[in-house]
């Protein structure tokens, strides 16, 4: 965003796809088949979309990125 507020249209398309990789990871929880029944686990993606890993709670997903000096972000 410029100082106005407004978007940048000057901005290269891949330096928008790297926006938020070095500072920001999104946490979505996800459905998962688990023997004959679903179970819900926290799927960790960078800002680009990327998967990198998952965990059995929101708190541990949330430390996990953090340990990794990351913000954490959630998805719904």
């Amino acid at each position: 965003m410029t100082t106005n507020g407004s978007l940048r249209e000057d901005l290269p398309a891949q330096e928008f796809l790297a926006l938020g990789l070095r500072d920001i990871a999104y946490v979505k929880p996800i459905a998962i088949s688990a023997g004959e029944g679903m179970r819900v686990v926290f799927a960790i993606h960078t800002a680009n979309g990327a998967a990198v890993g998952a965990a059995e709670s929101r708190e541990l997903a949330f430390d996990a990125i953090r340990e990794n000096g990351l913000e954490p972000v959630s998805l719904h």
